[in-house]
């Protein structure tokens, strides 16, 4: 199916080039459900004339992360080569080329492409470094007219930015449908670049790259120290500078490097920051080029039979073991940006260095990359995932005190920083609204998409509904609530749960529905474990047992509500909060929404109407699926007991935690409206609540054979007796306990039995030592 965008549908593409940055952008064409021809080289003396982009596909399947969301995308990838496949050019509305970064190779690409596309196919390039007017220099204007920048980020199935760049002579509204359709259908943050070197994110992250690695050689620091800060302590990825050179490539540096570097006006202050590292030189030469050789920076040495974890002197190349960094400033930057660069340890001193170069080169930029800040800071975002773009750093530090800090070092202040140092900052929120400086000195609204709404922009305008310190409701318009969890990695807590209950009676009484969705980086990890396990651990066991039923109790409220309550996760969503899904009347998730029931992985068992949920979803939905009692009890008892979790909302679809017809958005800036018109959707078709299930369920002679099962992995040294203990815990809710098979048997009875099941093993010493050891390492516990 066609993804609808502005103007005419992309309905089929083509990637040319199926390397790694290829082939992965073909997997997320396919992720979108659009069929894409993947074509390559002819390989010399090969029997298999499409062995390329055969292969690329292969690897594609058994890459992790994973570039495909379910194996059923893969099927929508037509390997091919260019050679013998030109021709079915002429069915596709977008080709994307991706071959090596040779401008000779992509013009002679082009020109075999003229006759074969269709007329009005978008035409566009990946490259990263060779400008837009070098690729069309010299070809027709008509097909100069169609063609582009579609400048991806690697993998591309996980960063969000697409910057796409278009020439003088590029059709505006070619740039629309792209835009359009990288935005809804690919799931991408879109920015808006000029035709210059870098375009935009890579022009400031390779600044930030160089600088971190210039000024840690300058100050003496080690690799571990220099991660510790260009790391969490400035909102950058944990891996900070040079782990991150190990994953993408050392080998990447230098050409990156020297592309940007020859494409720069002269005067451009990267240019005086830049400079041989003979160490890295060297390390590329002998096969440290990162994770995919040798090692890198780091590298795990198993001399002696042991995996031991080193890190290369800066200054020497030699390794030794690697030992974590402690700075003073590291754990200063709690207390933000401004206590990190100004405190007095070598830490704090490279932050300053880096940072106030990286920032005043952003602020020089403005408009010659990207005519606002906005875009700036989202290529940042979502390029290089910082937490904060660099005109929101400037903000956090103060615009006046980081110029003034510059002056003190008499070094340059860029026009526009001293602008926004005058009128107070980059961006300011007016009458419920988020503002940014234009370069004429005037604030004007951040405008969003149309199709966009996010909770952030609601907050600013408005105060709760209902709050505490666990969730919040908000009013988001035409009748619809949005319940927001905000514990700590939104864990289910009491008042969670009373929160939960209370929006329910509030809309039912006022509203029309109820969304249930946040933005942080996780929708819930489940219930609170640790409240759990401190209330076991003084025996509080009527609290623990109250709070199993206040949360059977309000879920069963959600699903039963006689309104539409829908489910609109993202990120995790996992125990109690893949539960409270399970319970709403339909979910609109996010495409990256990562679902299961995970209890077993501290010895438990879900407690809040998991078990029941699932024996429903596994009922026989077709006539091909196998009929009677059993089936579903041992689709449920293994999803359940291996703690499987969807890698995608699409998986999720296959291992029933959604069903058919929930929707998914690729775009997680368009899930909220998304999840909003579907439950207005469902109020317009008359909405009424389910009727309670009733299940046959095999009982005594069901666990039997599930027992037999469980005991076979025991006796392969498979699983150990607690988890012999927690499966059959499990089987004992799934079959239904002394039921029947003739008998029909309803929710609450299998809640009952999960409830008794979830507090027998919270007794137990073993289910106490998984839950303690999960809290303290994060890691699950075999015991």
């Amino acid at each position: 199916m066609a993804a609808t965008t502005t103007g005419a549908p992309i309905r089929k593409a083509c990637v040319i080039g199926a390397g790694v940055m290829g082939s992965g952008i073909a997997a997320q064409i396919a992720n979108a459900g659009i069929p894409v021809l993947l074509l390559d080289i002819v390989p010399k003396d090969a029997a298999n004339r499409n062995a390329i982009a055969e292969g690329a596909i292969a690897k594609l399947l058994k890459a992790d992360p994973a570039p495909l969301m379910s194996s059923a995308a893969a099927k929508l990838i037509t390997p091919g080569n260019i050679d013998d496949d030109l021709d079915k050019l002429a069915e596709v509305d977008w080709i994307v080329e991706a071959v090596i970064e040779k401008i000779e190779i992509k013009q002679a690409l082009y020109r075999k492409l003229m006759d074969k596309r269709q007329p009005g196919s978008i035409v566009s390039s990946n490259t990263s470094t060779i400008p837009l007017a070098q690729l069309t220099e010299d070809l027709p204007e008509a097909f100069a007219r169609d063609f582009c920048i579609t400048h991806f980020f690697n993998p591309p199935r996980y960063m969000r930015l697409l910057e796409v760049v278009g020439g003088p002579k590029t059709d505006s509204a070619q740039i629309e449908r792209i835009a359009a359709f990288g935005d809804i259908a690919l799931g991408k943050m879109i920015v808006r670049g000029k035709d210059t070197p870098g375009f935009v994110a890579n022009r400031i992250g390779v600044y930030w790259m160089q600088a971190a690695i210039i000024h840690a050689l300058d100050l003496g620091l080690t690799v571990e120290m220099a991660d510790a800060i260009m790391g969490r302590p400035i909102g950058a990825p944990k891996t900070g500078i040079f782990a991150l050179l190990d994953l993408v490539g050392l080998d990447l540096m230098p050409h990156v490097d020297a592309s940007l570097a020859a494409s720069l006006p002269a005067g451009d202050p990267y240019l005086s920051i830049r400079r041989d590292f003979p160490l890295l030189t060297k390390m590329i030469a002998e096969g440290y080029t990162g994770r995919k050789g040798k090692g890198g920076f780091y590298r795990l040495n198993t001399e002696g039979g042991k995996k031991v974890k080193e890190s290369v002197d800066l200054r020497t190349g030699a390794y030794a073991p690697s030992t974590a960094a402690r700075l003073d400033s590291a754990d200063a930057a709690k207390g933000g940006l401004r206590v990190l660069v100004t405190h007095p340890d070598a830490g704090g001193q490279y932050a300053w260095r880096v940072l106030s170069g990286m920032l005043s080169y952003a602020a020089s930029l403005v408009p010659t990359i990207a005519d606002d800040i906005v875009a700036v800071d989202q290529a940042i975002r979502t390029g290089f995932n910082f937490k904060r773009g660099p005109f929101e750093m400037i903000d956090e530090l103060g615009a006046a005190w980081l110029a003034e800090a510059l002056r003190k070092e008499n070094r340059p202040v860029p026009d526009f920083l001293a602008m926004a140092a005058k009128a107070g900052s980059f961006y300011k929120v007016e009458n419920g609204r988020l503002q940014y400086l234009g370069l004429d000195g005037s604030y004007r609204p951040v405008e969003r998409p149309e199709g966009v709404l996010l909770l952030r922009d609601i907050k600013l305008a408005s105060k709760p509904i209902l709050k505490n310190g666990s969730a919040s409701l908000w009013d988001i318009g035409d009748g619809v609530a949005c319940l927001e969890f905000h514990s700590k990695m939104n864990a289910i807590d009491p008042d969670t749960l009373t929160l939960m209950k209370q929006s329910l009676d509030h809309v039912g009484k006022n509203m029309k529905a109820l969304v249930l969705h946040n933005e942080a980086d996780n929708f819930s990890v489940g219930a609170n474990i640790g409240l759990a396990l401190f209330a076991a651990n003084i025996a509080m066991w009527p609290m623990i047992d109250d709070l199993i039923g206040q949360g059977i109790a309000v879920y069963k409220a959600i699903k039963y509500a006689p309104f539409p309550v829908v489910g609109a996760p993202s990120g995790m969503a996992l125990g109690g909060g893949c539960e409270v899904l399970l319970h709403c009347a339909a979910i609109q998730a996010h495409s990256e929404t990562y679902i299961g029931l995970v209890e077993v992985g501290v010895g438990l068992i879900p407690g809040w109407g998991g078990c029941a949920e699932m024996l429903i979803r596994y009922q026989p939905q077709s006539a091909k699926e196998p009929k009677g009692p059993m089936p579903p009890v041992a689709q449920a008892f293994e999803t359940i007991s291996l703690a499987k979790v969807a890698k995608s909302a699409a998986e999720a679809k296959q291992l029933r935690f959604l069903r058919r017809d929930d929707g998914i958005t690729m775009n997680r800036d368009r899930l909220l409206a998304d999840a909003k018109a579907k439950a207005l959707a469902l109020v317009a078709a008359g909405h009424q609540p389910p009727k309670p299930a009733e299940l046959r369920l095999p009982g005594p002679s069901g666990k039997t054979a599930l027992t037999l099962a469980v005991d076979g992995f025991v006796a392969q040294g498979k699983a150990l007796a607690h988890d012999r203990a927690v499966s059959l815990t499990l089987a004992e809710a799934l079959t239904g306990g002394a039921t029947d098979m003739t008998e029909m048997i309803g929710e609450d009875q299998i809640n009952k039995l999960a409830k008794q099941g979830f507090m027998k093993l919270l007794r137990s010493e073993p289910t106490l030592a998984r839950m303690e050891h999960m809290l303290s390492t994060g890691k699950p516990l075999r015991n």
